[in-house]
């Protein structure tokens, strides 16, 4: 890794923030307190700009947002002890999204930590199960700790990373005043000869019924082109997780769009995947699935893994592994496959006819009319997040997404109040591109305060509601077990007022000319509005 002089004198957190702003880090989330003012402080001399949130789970989700859209790791910045606890569900979901976050928090001064108490608790062994690593920074090593720390979140598979930092030691004059920069990036370029190369062309040679199945690695390193071409190609269909949606373009003729929640959905393409004799998994985590995927093949042969990631899991057993960028060997691969005709019996064909029967929109209003109506109005440059309950399953099946990264969502952790603070870091990082936050009225009553991180950040976001009075998924499976529902009604908030009470606009809807009309209208405000689509929750009944 490069290494930098600082002439003048620095504290510790200058060169922690100087080292975190030379591997791409350009924007902070959280809550601060009295252990990070001098933190904060650094960060916005080096460059990285500090957004307040209102929770610091938020903030994390937030951070996870930014952190896809600019492609570089960003940071969570919470105080001692309440501070940092509060953001465990945002960092055990960063760890599970894989996404490559920086966790700073402040910790109590080293000589007053052994005997005193207030606020204190063992950070690392809080975070043990959901970071990458924990280290406390010192300062003799500070800025080999923060690169290290980024070294390993950035390692596939991607991950949360936690740094201490204590008040003293970050106001302290920096005994190295050498900031470490990234080293030069090389990967190693694959060819139509490597023997992996071979091996994948010859299989898929042989292939009668070849099926792609992508994921969010994948999506990540803008393997998109090539995977078409092969698809193309070799006449394959492609599925993909939530996450990777996009990465082919759902409008295809071969797209099977994407697969991991829906029950309605498996009941067509596990068949079909398990009657291909080959399939590429292609940057494929399945974190994403549910556990009608935990063997989805008995013949473990059929099975080619293509990732970089190291394997945390049992969930499939590969017959081969090939550890490399996947967009590295499919552009190889392009180069030693030939056009062919698969699947004889158009079985994949078959299976999307039947997806769009099970997913159409058959009411003038209720969920799926307002995924349409939004889909249209989106088109293809948005970018859409959606959070976790009924309505994210029924609009992950029915989106067509066009690019990767275009659809946001916890899909591996499936966090609820995710979708409000992933729109606020996304915009964050791409004030151009135009941004919707798609919710369901419990997420929202959740994390209800970030409304007042969106006005007081001025983004124009557009949050749609799925306003249904309820906790509709868990009452879908109270009733598939039989149960009678208990605890999954909720009161009927005037969302539209509280909008307004933030410094927004907000209005109800409740059919389709409403909700078109406030839509376009909502394309012109400089502030954030905020539509809550009524309807009732057993229009869920069957729908996915």
């Amino acid at each position: 890794m490069a290494m930098r002089e600082i002439t003048s004198d620095q504290r510790v957190a200058d060169i922690l923030a100087r080292t975190l702003h030379a591997h791409g880090v350009r924007h902070a989330f959280g809550v601060p307190g009295g252990e990070v003012v001098t933190l904060i402080d650094a960060l916005q001399a080096a460059g990285i700009v500090f957004h307040l949130a209102r929770h610091e789970t938020s903030a994390a989700i937030m951070a996870a947002g930014a952190s896809t859209i600019s492609g570089n790791p960003e940071l969570l910045v919470t105080t001692v002890g309440p501070g940092l606890a509060n953001a465990v569900n945002g960092i055990a979901d960063s760890f599970q999204e894989r996404i490559p976050l920086i966790v700073i928090s402040g910790i109590v001064d080293r000589e007053t930590r052994a005997r005193y108490t207030h606020q204190v608790i063992n950070h690392a062994q809080l975070l043990r199960p959901v970071v990458k690593a924990s280290f406390e920074v010192e300062p003799e090593s500070v800025a080999s700790t923060v690169a290290r720390a980024l070294a390993i979140a950035t390692a596939e598979p991607m991950g949360p990373v936690h740094l201490d930092l204590s008040p003293a030691v970050a106001a302290a004059s920096s005994p190295g005043k050498t900031v470490i920069f990234p080293p030069a990036q090389f990967g190693a370029v694959a060819s139509v000869t490597d023997p992996a190369v071979r091996f994948l062309a010859e299989r898929i040679r042989t292939a009668e019924r070849p099926l792609i199945l992508a994921g969010l690695e994948a999506a990540r390193s803008r393997a998109g082109p090539a995977l078409q071409q092969l698809a193309v190609t070799i006449g394959a269909p492609v599925l993909t997780t939530y996450k990777a949606k996009g990465i082919f373009p759902e409008d295809h003729p071969l797209s099977l769009g994407g697969a991991g929640l829906s029950p309605l959905a498996d009941r067509v393409l596990l068949p079909l995947v398990q009657a291909a004799d080959l399939v590429l998994m292609v940057g494929y985590d399945p974190i994403e699935m549910r556990l009608g995927w935990l063997d989805f093949v008995a013949d473990r042969d059929k099975l080619v893994d293509i990732t970089r990631a190291v394997s945390d899991h049992g969930m499939h057993h590969a017959g081969a592994r090939i550890s490399v960028d996947p967009k590295t060997l499919l552009q190889a691969l392009n180069g030693a496959v030939t056009e062919r005709r698969s699947w004889i019996g158009a079985e994949p064909a078959k299976a999307k006819m039947e997806l769009d029967n099970i997913f159409s929109t058959r009411t003038a209003w209720g969920p799926h009319a307002i995924i349409d109506h939004l889909h249209r109005t989106a088109g293809d440059d948005s970018l859409v997040t959606v959070d976790s309950g009924a309505h994210r399953i029924l609009l992950s099946q029915k989106w067509l997404a066009a690019k990767p990264l275009s659809l946001l969502q916890s899909a591996g952790f499936c966090t609820m109040n995710a979708a409000l603070p992933l729109a606020i870091g996304a915009q964050v990082a791409d004030p151009s591109r135009r941004v919707f936050a798609v919710m369901g009225d419990g997420g929202l009553e959740m994390g209800i305060g970030e409304l007042a991180t969106v006005r007081d950040l001025a983004l124009p976001l557009t949050i749609v509601l799925f306003q249904d009075r309820s906790l509709a998924l868990i009452a879908m499976k109270q009733a598939s077990a039989g149960l009678p529902p208990a605890g999954v009604t909720l009161g009927e908030t005037d969302f539209a007022a509280v909008a307004r009470g933030f410094g927004g606009y907000g209005v109800n809807v409740g059919n389709e000319d409403e909700f078109r009309n406030e839509l376009e209208a909502a394309d012109k405000r400089k502030g954030f509005s905020l539509i809550a689509c009524r309807f009732d929750a057993s229009a869920y009944d069957g729908a996915f």
